[in-house]
Formats: C-alpha cells, structure tokens, sequence
C-alpha cells in the first residue's frame, strides 16, 4: 500500500510513475554512451598526468582521494594492468593494516579509507588475486560498525552506523560508503551488518514513524535526510527554528539508495518519502539544501541512485519528465576544464580538489554508463 501523502494527486502520481517508468530510447543511451566514453578518457589520462611518484593523489596522508580515484579510473573502464593503475594499487596495498582495514596509521578517517579502498580493490579483483584483502577488510569494517561492542545499545541514535573511524560519531555519508563497498564486496540485504545500518539510516530521516522516534522525527518530518541523529544531531543544511535537521539532497539519495540496499520496497513509507521530497526539489543546478556545496559528490550519490532503482528518467513535483542521465552527461561535459579535470569552485569537502572531482566524476559517469545497460 502507498503511503498517504498531503496531496492526493501527488500520491496518485507518485503511484503511477513507480509502476510505469517512463523508458529511454536506445538510440539516446547509445549517444550517451559514446558521450560518456570520450569523458572518461579524458578524465582517465588527467588522474595519470597528476599521480604522485609514490602511487598516491593529492597526498599520500590523504588515502582517501587516492582510493576514489583508482575507483573512477577502475570503474570507468581503465585497464588494472595500466603502470599508474598497480603504483595506485601498490600505495593502498602498501597501507593494510594487521586488522584487515586499509587506512594510513595516523588517520582517523579508518571506516571512510577502508571502505572507498576496498571497492577500488573489488573493481581491479579480476582475477581473484584481492580476494583475501577484500575479505579482510569487510571483515574490519564490521568490527567497527556502531553496535553494542561499540557502546551503543539498540535504543541509541548511534547504533548502526559508520563514522569516519577511530571512535568518531556516525553520519550517513560514511554509512552510505560502507554500504557501497559491502554491495562492491557480494554482501547481501540479509547481512546482519546491512540491517543494522538500516536501524540508524531511518533514523536521518525526517520521517517520525516506528522506525524512528528520535527527537528529531517530527520536527520537519518531510521525509528527507540528514546527516546524523547521533552525538546531539546534526545536518550540514543547519537547523530549523524548532530545533529541526534541514533535509538535503545528497543525504536524502544516500538514504534511499541505503535503504534500497538493506531490501526496503519502493512501497515501504521511508522509502516512498524519501522518494516524493526528491520529486520536490529535483535539480542538477544545485545540491537543494547545499547550494553548490557538495555538488559533484551529490552527482555522483544521485546518479547510483538511480540507477540502482532502475530509474532511466526522473518525474518531478510538477509532472516534467526529466532524461536525467543525458542532462547530467551533458552538464559534466560542459563543466571538463582543458585538461581533462574538474572542480567545484565552491570548496567545501576537498572539491576545490580536481582530484577528487575528477574520481567523483568518473563514478559518475560509470553510473550514467551502467543505467543504460539494458
């Protein structure tokens, strides 16, 4: 059964487009396809010109940046033999650590580093030769997860979730990479570290129902996300004057694509809000809540999304049809600089860092590429 909404002919659109996507033609997804590949080249041989001689980007302290990039290279269709591919996969391997997590020794971001290094690893694993890292690192990221051996009972807004490492709070954004690295890694809906996540990922919405009674639930209750109930709450769009967690948009398609991985239906009540609050605010112009903070990781986290919901258009609020993956191929065409990279000028979050946009966008892009695979 569909969620009662406010407005009853929201609902019945809302019920409608679930039921009967709109397709996209072949010939579009052939033209983004082509579009795509000449991205991802350009993308690829920039991420190459900018490497340290070490194996690492940016910095060999930040393992994180060069996680992301080997990903995007990786899942964009860079081969794993290629030099600057194994000195990246040198670095990483380099950093393993006896507990099974990949993260530099003095880091404090050990869930967010082992994560992002352990889908890069799955993506070069052709051959089965990171099994054993792999399994090793799943392993480590469990241990760590916010669960009783961490201090946190059921009843607390910190169970479930994942932190940046090292005792750290839990947010969504860390969550939503842990859960992305256990789906890389074969993990399935049923894993008992996939439901916990669900317990405290339905508690960053602002949804009050039985899954989520935190102080927070009902005080904006537009079923968008925010970035953690945990430690007093917070969310990055800042607060309400009733002491509300603004949603936004990058948390709220990390949620639902959270949820869609522990097994929640598109007719679960979470997932159906959550669904509705993106019709509201869809844009590529902007990450809604954020402005131009966080846009390229909000690329790239609603492009997974929708693919993973199999969405090959996007209907919003007001009944327009949008060709998502077509717009935001162009859209990250237009923005590639002379050498192959992008930016965010607005830097927050290390994305006045081409080399993060650039992993980032090519993530993307594998996205946009996977979506058009029938």
């Amino acid at each position: 059964m569909f969620v009662k909404l406010s407005n009853p002919l929201l609902t019945v659109l809302f019920a409608v487009l679930v039921i009967f996507p709109m397709p996209v033609s072949g010939a579009e997804n052939h033209l983004a396809n082509d579009e795509i590949q000449t991205l991802q080249s350009s993308g690829i041989a920039f991420l190459k010109s900018s490497q340290n001689d070490d194996g690492s980007w940016t910095s060999p302290k930040i393992l994180g940046i060069t996680a992301l990039a080997l990903a995007g290279m990786l899942e964009s269709g860079a081969d794993v033999s290629d030099a600057s591919v194994q000195k990246g996969l040198d670095f990483l391997l380099a950093r393993t650590q006896p507990d099974g997590g990949i993260y530099d020794p003095g880091s404090n971001h050990k869930n967010y580093e082992t994560s992002i290094a352990l889908r890069a690893l799955v993506a070069a694993n052709q051959d089965h030769q990171y099994d054993d890292n792999i399994k090793k690192a799943v392993e480590y990221l469990k241990s760590i997860q916010w669960d009783q051996a961490e201090g946190a009972d059921p009843s607390s807004p910190a169970y479930g979730g994942q932190g940046y490492g090292g005792h750290k709070r839990p947010d969504l954004s860390n969550t939503a990479f842990f859960l992305d690295a256990l789906v890389k890694a074969g993990l399935t809906e049923d894993d008992p570290a996939m439901q916990q996540a669900l317990v405290f990922v339905s508690r960053c919405q602002n949804l009050e129902s039985e899954h989520n009674t935190t102080p927070f639930a009902s005080k904006v209750n537009d079923g968008g996300f925010y970035y953690t109930p945990a430690s007093g709450g917070s969310s990055q769009a800042g607060e309400t004057e009733n002491g509300g967690l603004r949603s936004y948009a990058s948390m709220t398609y990390a949620g639902l694509k959270s949820m869609i991985y522990a097994g929640l239906s598109m007719e679960d009540p979470r997932v159906q809000a959550a669904y509705v609050w993106l019709q509201k605010h869809y844009t590529l112009k902007e990450n809604p809540g954020m402005g131009q903070q966080g846009l390229y990781y909000y690329y790239h986290t609603l492009s997974k999304t929708l693919t993973v919901l199999g969405k090959d258009s996007f209907t919003d609020e007001s009944g327009q049809t949008h060709d998502w993956n077509t717009d935001l191929v162009t859209l990250l065409k237009d923005r590639q600089l002379s050498n192959g990279s992008w930016v965010n000028p607005t830097d927050r979050w290390y994305e006045g860092d081409p080399n993060l946009v650039t992993a980032y966008v090519l993530m993307t892009l594998a996205n946009c590429q996977d979506s058009n695979t029938p």
